[in-house]
């Protein structure tokens, strides 16, 4: 009697230890399945963010490029700008010059109408 339940005892122990071996291993793989999914997710989310700075600093060499473009255009249109603005001043000059000399050829013809009429005056005399 003692040696049966001996027996049942250690059967009983036996089927506990593989019982406790089983969900150790189901435990192992559901936590290796769940380290899994969690890197496989974390993966995703750097593999997006790898992606997205890849198109961020193409992006940003598109930008550079772009405002030195818009840089250089912008000095031309400066230069043309001041070249317009010379050329406006020298037009403007040129008129300056032009009304002056057309003063002075006024004041020249007055004066020798004076003269003219002077001389025909103290020859009519």
């Amino acid at each position: 009697m003692l040696s049966r339940l001996l027996k049942e005892h250690q059967v009983k122990q036996n089927e506990r230890k593989e019982l406790q071996e089983r969900r150790r291993r189901e435990a192992i793989a559901a936590a290796t399945c769940l380290t899994e999914a969690l890197v496989d997710h974390l993966n995703v989310g750097v593999a997006q963010a790898y992606v997205n700075q890849r198109k961020l600093d193409h992006e940003v060499k598109t930008l550079q490029v772009q405002a030195s473009q818009f840089s250089k255009q912008t000095a031309q249109w400066i230069s043309m700008v001041e070249g317009f603005n010379q050329a406006l001043k020298e037009i403007g000059d040129v008129e300056n010059w032009a009304r002056s000399i057309e003063m002075d050829m006024r004041t020249i013809a007055t004066a020798l109408e004076y003269v003219h009429k002077g001389q025909l005056q103290s020859a009519g005399s």
